[in-house]
């Protein structure tokens, strides 16, 4: 359905610039917008290639075990039907740390990985489990503390100060996950038999 959303908004606008006589236009703005595009994700590519190292150095050395275990606790509250010794809850913690650090890039393999160790251990495979689901929503509305994407991106753009949306995001970020873990425990409480 997006496609042909993306479709439509494309053509409408071809033929309205058709019409009007600024089909040039159309061709300079998408020969423009392309070589944008490829610049940002080359110059992109250093940021996460920095981030990425670092989190694969912070996973190596047990980072990542002793952030298990500060949040393990929380995350077990988040996930009952999740046994302890679940290789799903590494995945997830993964996921959400690379989250937090605002690595959307890095986050999918490890939000890859937890659907699929969860899909291994939820008893009805043609529909998604609750813990499916509250990980979905973790997942779409996590807390980013470092929006190291967007800085990159403010880099490029030659922003001014290309770190002061990082107390705005701490803010919006917190609310949508505050909200979505609001709204997951409340819809498991009324679904309970």
């Amino acid at each position: 359905m997006v496609n042909l959303i993306w479709l439509l908004m494309l053509a409408i606008g071809i033929v309205v610039a058709a019409l009007n006589g600024h089909i040039e236009s159309v061709t300079s703005s998408a020969m423009k917008a392309a070589e944008l595009g490829v610049e940002v994700a080359i110059e992109l590519i250093g940021v996460m290639s920095l981030w990425l190292g670092l989190m694969r150095l912070a996973e190596e050395a047990g980072l990542v075990k002793g952030i298990a275990r500060i949040f393990g606790p929380a995350i077990r509250r988040l996930f009952p039907s999740l046994r302890p010794d679940s290789k799903a809850l590494g995945a997830i913690i993964m996921n959400l740390s690379a989250n937090i650090l605002g690595l959307g890039n890095a986050a999918t393999p490890f939000g890859l990985k937890a659907m699929q160790e969860l899909q291994k251990e939820n008893p009805t495979p043609d529909v998604a489990s609750p813990a499916m689901i509250t990980f979905l929503a973790l997942n779409t509305s996590c807390i980013t503390l470092i929006p190291a994407t967007i800085i990159g991106v403010r880099l490029k753009a030659n922003s001014a100060n290309p770190t002061e949306i990082i107390g705005t995001t701490i803010v919006a970020t917190g609310c949508a996950m505050f909200m979505a873990i609001l709204v997951d425990y409340f819809i498991r409480r009324r679904r309970k038999p």
